[in-house]
């Protein structure tokens, strides 16, 4: 596939995953569901992004909020948010940033989808398609649309998202070559890891504790 060059902001991204769930504690394929809690570990991971944030960025920083509008996603932001001191209803949430489609296979256990097919997580941690669920250049396509439609977007900005499409979104904006998968992907990490992305360069603001990396 070929993408446009990553279009260089006034500004610097910090993009964060989002913190354990109930399905991640029971090891079910969560995909783009749209509502599955935050566990105690999820939360205390979120709490864990919020203090880093404030390290990083002080209180009550110029920064713009946006979320996947997964519950879990906000959730983590509202951790976040109070952590900044700043207006957790002030964020946007765009249906762009949610998690790869996992199809018939999400909410399944993950050793009740191995027995049939065998392994989901490909070598590297990325999850194998699912025959009718979303593809890697699809998601691709969606957070390089966002990213494009946001790039006049000034100052800082707090991207809370998921582990699979956050590492396909930080690799269109890193400009990272086209994987086997079909999309630019940048290495996963753990729940609760908050990067920095400033004109096409990654730093680790804070490496999670969660399970890693789907």
């Amino acid at each position: 596939m070929q993408l446009p060059a990553p279009t260089a902001r006034r500004g610097r991204d910090f993009v964060a995953r989002h913190g354990e769930t109930v399905f991640n504690a029971a090891r079910r394929l969560q995909g783009d569901a749209p509502h599955t809690p935050l566990t105690r570990a999820g939360f205390a991971q979120a709490e864990e992004m919020g203090r880093a944030l404030r390290a990083e960025l002080g209180a009550r920083p110029a920064l713009t909020l946006y979320a996947s509008p997964t519950g879990r996603a906000l959730q983590t932001l509202a951790v976040i948010a109070e952590h900044l001191e700043l207006d957790w209803h002030a964020a946007r949430t765009d249906e762009r940033l949610v998690e790869i489609g996992m199809g018939s296979w999400g909410g399944r256990y993950y050793a009740d989808v191995i027995a049939e097919v065998g392994e989901v997580i490909l070598p590297g941690g990325l999850l194998k398609c699912a025959p009718d669920g979303e593809r890697y250049a699809g998601i691709a396509a969606r957070v390089g649309g966002w990213l494009a439609d946001t790039a006049a977007d000034d100052g800082d900005r707090l991207v809370v998202m998921h582990g699979i499409s956050s590492r396909v979104l930080r690799g269109v904006a890193t400009g990272a070559p086209v994987d086997a998968c079909g999309a630019p992907v940048l290495p996963g990490h753990p729940q609760g890891t908050v990067t920095m992305l400033e004109r096409g360069v990654e730093r680790v603001v804070h490496l999670g504790t969660g399970h890693a990396p789907a």
